[in-house]
């Protein structure tokens, strides 16, 4: 067995998540590496879940009856743990959204609708890069055709890091928004978000960024990051499907124009106007989806229980042994940086002339479950002129075991392939 400093308990930690446990293919067992596209759920995260539905179903806010008491409780006692998680300055900052796609769009919407000096129209200026999902490219090129405002963006560097050698032009004067990964979902890397941030502000852009791949691995602080919009998403974090997050700094929250109209999101309503409610309620139109918020606050419990310093330490070290033990495969090359330095535990390589997709077959046939394709950034992809990728992508129940059988079910596909 393969000892490494800095790695968790494991087998404890394992103990949590029954799916684990579960065999595949005539009785292989599982080895879980697609942790980037979501992860697997504990008990802890399963039972709340179920007790909610079991013990508190109601809808909140308005009804005035013991379950509608009890469940906007739990559904507001969330938002306070995830403000807490993010050290969020105040509760109120915490928009609950369906996904970290939603929250996105949210702030583009918003900004579309917007009156000055938010508002982005055919006089100013967005800039993304070119390592973004669709979900940080799609909306602002919507955003873009619907007001005429100019998209721009940083290129990378050949070993799969943001190019800010024209900081200066591609952020100007006319920029209104800066949007970018904290952590790429394909490449791993972390970028530099002190001198993204610096520029923005020297310019008075809004800085938003996408945190769908760093909260559920490192310490996430929206305060320290000096970002006006931080997105994330609650099941790649071990919570459920259906919860994200945006949080936004409170002045702007005030000032900008909902996305959604709906129950729930008004203070008055008549046939000719209404008036919305303070923020958060003023995004948060119709039902939200409570049961998901119970689900994800049980999770931050779950996750501040183990603390994110250490499953920060854990993947650095699982991520250092795999980079080297992929690197050693032959015709195998990753795509984005080949250290542990400033990376997230997401690795993507490609092995000689066999298609991704022909890779992912051939290890799920072993029961080691990875990602194939372009990981909804294609332009990755094209930038690297490859026609997709395979991802494994780890978290706080990896271990180097599982990598020892990634890098064997390699020299199966090899071999496999002639």
């Amino acid at each position: 067995m393969t000892l490494l400093p800095g790695l968790l308990d494991t087998e404890a930690i394992r103990k949590d998540f029954p799916i684990l446990d579960r065999q595949v293919h005539d009785g292989r067992k599982l080895v879980y590496l697609d942790n980037a596209a979501t992860s697997q759920k504990p008990r802890q995260v399963l039972d709340a879940l179920s007790e909610y539905y079991e013990r508190y179903n109601a809808n909140v806010h308005r009804g005035v009856h013991v379950l509608a008491e009890e469940a906007t409780a739990l559904y507001e006692g969330a938002r306070d743990k995830v403000a807490a998680f993010v050290n969020a300055p105040s509760r109120d900052e915490v928009i609950f959204t369906k996904n970290a796609s939603e929250s996105l769009n949210l702030v583009a919407n918003m900004l579309g609708w917007a009156d000055e000096p938010y508002r982005v129209d055919s006089e100013t200026e967005i800039v993304i890069t070119e390592m973004e999902h669709h979900s940080n490219i799609v909306p602002w090129q919507l955003l873009a055709q619907r007001t005429g405002a100019k998209l721009k963006w940083f290129g990378l560097t050949d070993d799969g890091r943001l190019d800010l050698s024209n900081i200066d032009e591609v952020i100007t004067e006319k920029t209104k928004i800066v949007s970018f990964v904290l952590v790429s979902n394909i490449l791993g890397t972390q970028n530099p978000v002190e001198a993204i941030v610096r520029r923005a502000q020297e310019v008075g852009a809004l800085v938003c960024i996408d945190a769908s791949q760093a909260a559920p691995h490192m310490p996430l602080d929206v305060q320290a990051l000096q970002a006006d919009f931080v997105a994330f998403t609650g099941h790649k974090m071990c919570g459920p499907t259906g919860i994200g997050v945006l949080w936004g700094r409170q002045e702007l929250l005030e000032d900008l124009p909902p996305f959604l109209g709906g129950g729930e999101m008004i203070e008055t309503v008549s046939m000719h106007s209404s008036t919305y409610a303070p923020a958060p309620h003023k995004f948060e139109a119709g039902t939200p989806p409570i049961a998901q918020a119970v689900g994800l606050g049980a999770a931050i419990d779950y996750l501040d229980s183990i603390g994110m310093d250490r499953i920060l330490a854990h993947e650095h070290a699982l991520t250092e042994y795999a980079v080297k033990r992929l690197l050693d495969v032959p015709d195998l090359r990753i795509i984005g940086p080949t250290t542990a330095e400033e990376r997230g535990a997401a690795i993507s390589f490609t092995l000689g002339d066999i298609h991704p997709h022909d890779v992912g077959q051939v290890l799920d046939e072993q029961g080691i479950a990875v990602r194939v394709g372009h990981h909804c950034a294609r332009p990755v992809c094209l930038r690297y002129g490859i026609p997709a990728t395979t991802r494994a992508s780890f978290y706080l129940y990896s271990t180097p075991a599982e990598i020892d059988a990634l890098v064997d079910g390699l020299e199966h596909v090899r071999n496999f392939f002639g």
